[in-house]
């Protein structure tokens, strides 16, 4: 049953739908009218409950209960667009667009705490900084998965509303500039730089670090070549499935992302020119990018072999269409999902020393670590890891303690 509240000096009226519960504002009218807007949203309600009538393809049900069931023409959609209103048209544009699944899922969530303080419904023409501000402020005191949430989720929170904002003028959907300028966060710490496995174990022996910081440290950690070439042998002794092994192998010696490495083709693979290409949706806004990143003699092994038992089909890394203890039935090969790659990973690591490491990501570090410890130019790492801004090369920006110990001695003597 819809419901009515005033508030300062407009009505606005709230029910629920598939469980949630949604808003609208009816406005600056008498308490009568409020009443029979209240009355038609119940109807309307009812009549769809009773499948008599449909939602239509594209309308949000708040849209469609405060225009009565009729869809409005856009200048009355851009004056009454609500919060999902806009998350749900700026998605749509942009699921078949350039962004990786990751973001599209990211964008969701950021959305779905934005509607936490504000409430699906909320007109989004009448967005103010006290407003985000309101939801800062909520968000500063919400625990996230390792403690208190970091101030840097919370801006990036924010920077999605925005972008979808801007996207929505350019749209015609909403008018002006976003109101964000004088916004207060709470202060967050720079991420430090990335550390190796020797570093991280001393720093933890010198007490005083709860299970968190300790966690946190493990975050910024980097393999040498030789923990790589370690880890490698481990992986290709407990991997479940083919694929897992070279699948790591690829990581350790590219630097390329999980969704970059999952994108492969067989075909992107250059055994002639020793190069393999890697399709980028990060490293330019609104375009897909490629780069070239050259193989070793040991990688070029590792991929023929896999190439040798490869499922067919046109990824790279797939799934055979039969897989031991699996209950899926496939007709053929299919690509490996991100969330299988990331359970494979967990798989192959747990219960082994390798299970501080949280994912492929580390792989990247070690790999940008090790080029930077040989002195390779920045402009080739850029080149080979798709690096965009100077926030990116700063934090990477280091090499192995033994070479900075070996560079620091070489001006000053021991």
């Amino acid at each position: 049953m819809a419901s009515l509240q005033f508030k300062g000096e407009s009505w606005y009226c709230q029910f629920l739908y598939h469980g949630k519960r949604q808003t609208f504002t009816i406005g600056k009218v008498s308490e009568d009218e409020a009443e029979a807007k209240a009355n038609q949203a119940d109807y309307l309600l009812m009549r769809l409950k009773q499948n008599l009538l449909h939602l239509p393809p594209g309308m949000d049900i708040v849209t469609f209960i405060e225009f009565d069931g009729k869809p409005p023409h856009q200048t009355a959609e851009k004056d009454c667009l609500a919060l999902v209103g806009l998350r749900d048209r700026y998605l749509e544009t942009h699921r078949n667009g350039n962004l990786e699944q990751s973001t599209l899922d990211g964008i969701q969530t950021h959305f779905k705490h934005l509607a936490g303080t504000l409430g699906e419904g909320f007109p989004i023409v009448d967005l103010s900084m006290a407003d985000l501000q309101k939801h800062i402020d909520r968000r500063a005191k919400k625990k996230g998965q390792r403690g208190k949430l970091s101030p840097a989720t919370i801006r990036k929170e924010i920077v999605t509303l925005r972008t979808a904002w801007n996207w929505g003028v350019n749209m015609g959907l909403v008018t002006g500039k976003f109101p964000n300028k004088g916004l207060c966060y709470p202060k967050f710490a720079e991420k430090p730089p990335f550390q190796s496995w020797q570093e991280i174990e001393r720093r933890i022996k010198q007490g005083e670090l709860n299970d968190l910081e300790k966690r946190d440290l493990w975050d910024c950690l980097y393999l040498q070549s030789a923990e790589i070439a370690e880890l490698l042998v481990h992986v290709k002794a407990k991997a479940l499935q083919p694929w897992v092994y070279p699948l790591l192998c690829f990581a350790a010696y590219t630097g390329a992302r999980r969704a970059e490495m999952l994108r492969v083709l067989v075909a992107d693979v250059d055994f002639q020119g020793q190069t393999v290409l890697i399709q980028e949706k990060k490293r330019a806004k609104g375009k897909t990018t490629t780069r070239r990143i050259p193989l070793t003699p040991f990688f070029v092994d590792v991929l023929k072999e896999w190439l040798s038992v490869h499922p067919g089909g046109q990824y790279l890394f797939c799934q055979s269409p039969t897989v031991v203890r699996s209950k899926t039935k496939r007709v053929s090969s299919t690509p490996i999902k991100h969330d299988e790659a990331h359970d494979h990973f967990r798989r192959v690591v747990r219960k082994s020393k390798w299970d501080v490491m949280r994912g492929y990501h580390v792989l990247r570090h070690s790999f940008i670590s090790a080029c930077a410890s040989k002195g390779i130019d920045q402009r080739l790492i850029d080149e080979w890891t798709g690096h965009a801004t100077e926030e990116q090369r700063k934090r990477y920006r280091h090499l192995y303690p033994s070479t900075q110990q070996a560079a620091i001695l070489s001006v000053f003597g021991e």
